[in-house]
Formats: C-alpha cells, sequence, structure tokens
C-alpha cells in the first residue's frame, strides 16, 4: 500500500541547504521513499536545525515500523505475534490501533493484514501470486485477528499465518510527527513531504502553496493543481509499485477480500487536517471505489477527496463541488 508521489510547484525557487536565502530545503531517502522537507526560518541555524529534526522523525518512526528491518518492532510482531503477545511503544500501538479503526470504518476496505498475501507479490522481479496460492492466504486477511491490549501495550494475532504492514499509515504519521515537531520550535512555514504524503505548515508567506496530483498515466503531467495553506493531503495510486504483463497491471493496493489488486480507481487524493487519516483514507477510496468511497468521505467532517478512475474521470467530494 506505497503512495502516489506528489509534485510541489512552487512560485519561488528551492533554496540550498548551504544557501543565505530564508527558504531552507533538504531532502533525503527515507521509509522506502524520498522525504522532501521546505521550512522558512530567520536564521541559518534554525533552518538546518528543523530539517535534521524531520529527518530524525522519519529515521525513527522507519525503525520502529518497517516490516523489512529485522531490528524493528514491526517485524518482531510479524514474527512472533501469533504465538505470543508483543509488547511494543507507545506509537506504534496507537498506529496500528487506528490502522484497526479505519478497518472498522471501512468494513473491512482498509486492512492492515492485506500483507498476509502482500508479501507474495514482488512487483520489481515482476512475480505475483498463484491464483492457489492466494486463495490458500486469504482467510489470514482479517483485521479482527489483530488482538489490541493496552493494558499490557501488547499486540497479539489470533490466526497463525498473519502478516502486517503500515505502508498505508505510518508514512503518514511520520509526516504528521514531523510537523508537529516544526512547531514546537517555533516554525511556522513548512512543507513536509514522505512520497504520496505532503502536510503543509502555514503558507508561502503570504502566498499558498501549490500542490500538483500527478497524472497516473503521465509522469511528467499533473491532473489536478490545488492552492492549499496549512492543510495536509496524501495521494494512492495504482503506478509507483506495479508490472504489467498480457495487458493486465499488478499494482501494491489490494483488495483484502481478494488479495489482488483494486481497479476501479486510478489515483484517489484526501484532503485534511491529518496526515495520517489522509493517509488511511486514500487507500481507503482506492479499494472501496467511487461511489461508495466518496460516500464515505461525505460523511466526514474536514476530509475532500479527488478521485480519478479508470476511464480517467475525476470525481469529487461534495466539499469540492459547492
Amino acid at each position: 500500500m506505497r503512495k502516489l508521489a506528489l509534485l510541489t510547484c512552487l512560485y519561488a525557487f528551492f533554496a540550498h541547504p548551504n544557501a543565505t536565502g530564508k527558504w531552507h530545503y533538504g531532502e533525503e531517502n527515507i521509509m522506502g521513499t524520498n522525504i522532501e522537507v521546505q521550512v522558512w526560518a530567520e536564521e541559518r541555524d534554525k533552518g538546518t536545525a528543523a530539517i535534521e529534526i524531520v529527518f530524525e522523525q522519519m529515521n525513527a518512526v522507519n525503525q520502529l515500523m518497517s516490516p523489512y528491518l529485522a531490528s524493528s518492532q514491526l517485524y518482531a510482531i510479524n514474527t512472533h505475534a501469533a504465538t505470543r503477545p508483543v509488547v511494543v511503544d507507545e506509537a506504534l500501538f496507537n498506529v496500528i490501533e487506528n490502522a484497526v479503526a479505519f478497518s472498522e470504518l471501512s468494513e473491512g476496505a482498509f486492512d492492515i493484514t492485506f500483507a498476509s498475501v502482500g508479501f507474495m507479490y514482488d512487483y520489481r522481479a515482476r512475480a505475483k501470486p498463484s491464483q492457489e496460492s492466494i486463495d490458500g492466504a486469504l482467510d489470514a486477511i482479517n483485521y479482527r485477528h489483530i488482538v489490541l491490549d493496552s493494558t499490557s501495550r501488547s499486540i497479539s494475532f489470533l490466526h497463525p499465518d498473519v502478516k502486517i504492514d503500515l505502508g498505508g499509515i505510518a508514512k503518514g504519521y511520520a509526516v504528521d510527527a514531523a510537523i508537529e515537531a516544526l512547531a514546537k520550535m517555533g516554525i511556522k512555514h513548512a512543507l513536509v513531504t514522505a512520497g504520496g504524503d505532503t502536510r503543509l505548515l502555514g503558507d508561502r508567506r503570504g502566498r499558498p502553496w501549490i500542490v500538483g496530483i500527478r497524472d497516473p498515466r503521465n509522469e511528467d503531467r499533473q491532473a489536478v493543481t490545488l492552492p492549499l495553506e496549512n492543510i495536509a493531503i496524501s495521494t494512492s495510486g495504482d503506478y509507483e509499485r506495479f508490472f504489467e504483463e498480457d495487458g493486465e497491471r499488478y499494482h501494491h493496493i489490494l483488495s483484502p477480500k481478494t488479495g489482488k489488486s483494486a481497479y476501479e480507481v486510478q489515483s484517489v487524493s484526501i484532503i485534511g487536517p491529518s496526515s495520517l487519516t489522509n493517509d488511511a483514507l486514500s487507500t481507503t477510496v482506492f479499494v472501496m471505489g467511487v461511489k461508495a468511497g466518496i460516500s464515505l468521505i461525505n460523511t466526514l467532517p474536514d476530509y475532500e477527496a479527488i478521485v480519478l478512475d479508470n476511464t480517467r474521470r475525476l470525481h469529487y467530494s461534495n466539499g469540492l463541488t459547492q
């Protein structure tokens, strides 16, 4: 459940970290994606420190929530939770608790146990599981297999083959944590992007940030551009991790019901105050499809959706059409 990259188009040039301008810029690859940071700071030292804080936050989340690092607590959950409760840090427990809440809200369209089948796909190697393998693992995809014990702050599984992946929510959490850290140090204007998850602190010094949602079929084009201030946007799309075979696209956003790629839409963008919520909802709406997904967003105050369906038609939630 990786995210669609956003293109941020700005009215002013990007200042290099070593430049003397008021805007400070940093970029690193963390959590398997490109992290972009822009902050306005009066002093160079403060701008440099702000960028470092963002990368520290991102690295901390990666160390805690990566399914690939043997030292991470998420790796420990996937290794041991089927046989014993695994005690985890508060941050990881809260993210998993939120993930289960989104599963309940969406009636299972969002489900971090999708990884029980998802790990069988290798998009770089253009490899997919057989139907027999998928069928044999589908029983393990069910968020109700996750047992949360808030007293011991532990996670356990009720099914021996359950695996979880936080790719549809962890980057949103990391972006929120980074923006909150910047605000605490007095930064008033900033952008933090992790793949398809972007959150904006304030405006761009009297002008809005201009955020572009990439065309899923043309990386050089934007399907939509939006002027935004002091808000977040997350996009899920079908092209960041995929391969095509016999005219069919196999991508990373899987339907928990089938264990296969969801095909009704090409991308979903959610706009709202929380990157964590946007992150989860963009995947949720992608899996639910246009009608059910937008209907869900229309019940949630402060959140809006832009959906590009598989016929290349754009759809908007109510708040964007009034």
